[in-house]
Order: structure tokens, then sequence, then C-alpha cells
């Protein structure tokens, strides 16, 4: 007892003598100061994170849109390798019996317009008229990481019409920073041996046109495909598809119905969609996809079994 008298003594003669640093109430005053300064850090370094989630959770090619002008569908996002991709849609439209001739007997007359576009790039309506008089509507939407595309093709004439399959043109220059000399081992399809590079497919070259390669699914006549070579290699799905330049990313394309896959000669991928001819009056729908997302080629078969499930 005496003792913290004593000691109490002490350090009140010293305080009171001679203060050589902050007193008890600045000492406190201070210790708020670094748990506020702390707190403040830490709640900074949350809401940067907050703020990022959504980026996050978007996927490495997150914030999509689209344009169409001129017949090119424009796909851009701020994490696409080579910054876009375009889609010459659409090239063609196409009768059967085109294997064996010259293509200006093959392709039908088409035009396209653009009805609308909405949501800031998310949303687009065109129409196509296909000589004599098919109308071709396209419902194109933006997801997450894929482009959504939905036809609706209608025969207006009392006649049949012999709309066998028509052509989107994906180039893909950009994204695999190859040209035409070596894009192939950068591009795939699905065999029976699974993923499989161009590259890596039995190839061949004779055809009405030298260059470029056509895989056909099995159940499709052999002679209403493109006048171009035609691979041994069968496609067992409709994916078609290749890898960014960095290898991190790749992009697919692929529809419910297959005419063809096809590697083209102007560094550019085909899935082009089967119509099968339309009957007078008839009507039928189509549904198509461009997955831009991380390389992850199981992902990438699971989306496309859910999205077109057999």
């Amino acid at each position: 007892m005496n003792r913290c008298r004593s000691i109490g003594a002490s350090a009140r003669t010293r305080s009171d003598v001679a203060p050589s640093g902050p007193t008890p109430g600045e000492r406190g005053d201070s210790r708020h100061r670094d748990r506020y300064g702390q707190l403040a850090g830490v709640l900074f370094f949350i809401s940067v994170l907050l703020a990022g989630l959504p980026a996050i959770a978007a996927g490495p090619t997150g914030g999509l849109t689209i344009a169409w002008t001129n017949d090119m569908l424009t796909i851009s996002g701020f994490n696409i390798p080579g910054g876009k991709v375009d889609v010459w849609y659409l090239e063609a439209f196409c009768r059967s019996g085109s294997t064996h001739r010259d293509r200006r007997q093959t392709t039908i007359p088409h035009k396209t317009e653009l009805l609308s576009a909405a949501g800031k790039g998310r949303r687009l309506q065109l129409r196509t008229l296909v000589e004599p008089e098919i109308e071709v509507l396209h419902d194109i939407r933006v997801g997450r990481d894929d482009i959504d595309f939905r036809l609706t093709l209608k025969n207006r004439s009392d006649k049949f019409v012999d709309l066998q399959w028509f052509q989107p043109c994906m180039r893909v220059d950009r994204f695999t920073g190859r040209n035409q000399s070596n894009y192939i081992d950068k591009s795939f399809i699905f065999t029976e041996r699974g993923l499989t590079t161009l590259d890596k497919t039995r190839r061949t070259e004779e055809a009405v046109y030298h260059g470029g390669q056509v895989y056909v699914p099995r159940g499709i006549n052999l002679e209403d495909v493109n006048p171009r070579p035609i691979g041994l290699d069968k496609p067992v799905n409709g994916l078609i598809g290749c890898f960014s330049a960095d290898s991190n990313y790749l992009l697919a394309m692929a529809w419910d119905q297959t005419q063809e896959l096809f590697q083209g000669v102007i560094v550019c991928l085909h899935n082009d969609p089967r119509v099968g001819g339309l009957k007078p009056g008839e009507t039928k729908k189509l549904h198509g996809k461009v997955y831009l997302i991380p390389n992850d080629p199981e992902a990438l078969l699971k989306r496309y079994h859910r999205d077109f499930p057999k």
C-alpha cells in the first residue's frame, strides 16, 4: 500500500516537473487514430473487392456487346483476345447438290436488314429475305459469356423452296493471332478421339475449290455441302472453335442443326446450320450460340449439352 502511494507520488512529481511524452489522454487519442486508420484501410480494401465482383462474375470476356452493319456482326468485350470477333452474318444461303459444282449455282440471293438494336448493344433483331419468298427473323442476344441466336424461317410462297443450309462466317485471325497458313493448329472440332485440333484431322485436298476443309456430320448427304475438300473425320457434335493466341480462352460456335463444320480460306470457322428445305407455308426454328469462355474444353462440352440437349 505504501509502495503504491510512493509510486503514485513519484509519478506525479515526474509528470509535474518534466513531461517527456504524450499524456494518457493523448496516448489514447493516438491509439484511436491508429485504429480508425487501420479500419479505414480495411474498409477501402473491401470496397475495392466488392466493386470488382461484377467484373469477376462476368468472366474473362464480360461486358460483351454486339453490333451489326453491312452484313457483319461484331462481338466486342473488354477482355476478348484481339479486341473483337467479326462474323460475316450472313455469307450465303445454299441449295442442294452443292458439292461438285460452281458456287454461283448453289447460292440463293438474299438481303438482310436491321430491325432494331436495344439494350446498349445487348440485343439485335434482323430480317433476311431469301428468294423467292423466305423470311428469316433473327433475335440475337448477349449473355454473360456467349451470344444467343434464335431464328424463325418462314416460307411465304406456295412452292417448296430448296434452301438446305446457310453460312455464318466467324473470323478468328485476331483471336488466334494466326493467319491462313497456320491457324488450324489453334482450331478444333470434336471427333471420336475427343477434342481434335484441325491439323490432327485426316485432311484431303481434292475438290472443286482447293483450300480449307469440310467436316460433315453423320446423316448429311455428301452431295449437299461446301465444294471444298471433305475431311475423313466425322464430327460427333455441332461444336467448332479455336484457342486464343495466349491459350487462355476459347471461342466456339454451335447450332442445334448442323449441315457442316468448315475451316475456310479467310482465317474463318463455320458451323453452317441445316434448314433441310421448306415446304409451302412451312415455318422452322433454329438455335445457335457463340461461346467466349476460359480455356476449359470440359466446361465447353457441359455448356453445349445443356444448351442443346438431344
